[in-house]
């Protein structure tokens, strides 16, 4: 088979893939980690953790997207950066 793989709704949930996006697009940040680690630190599992994370930039890009503005890190993360310290 030739051609682009096409990944249907029934083998790949929206959610899997959310997270797995989240996880590759975030290896470059730095604000996500500080927001994860609190998840875990009230024993959160690590999978229900990165979907909280993975949900999280949704809403933040969808914030961008609706208002118009550029994605800002320091924006979407600050705030759990400085209540982890």
């Amino acid at each position: 088979m030739t051609g682009p793989r096409t990944i249907t709704t029934s083998s790949w949930s929206t959610t899997k893939a959310g997270c797995w996006h989240a996880g590759v697009w975030l290896r470059g940040s730095t604000g996500w980690p500080a927001y994860y680690r609190q998840l875990r630190d009230r024993n959160i599992g690590h999978q229900a953790a990165l979907r909280q994370v993975a949900n999280r930039l949704v809403g933040i890009l969808h914030g961008c997207l609706k208002t118009g503005t550029l994605y800002n890190e320091h924006t979407a993360w600050d705030h759990h950066m400085t209540g982890a310290a």
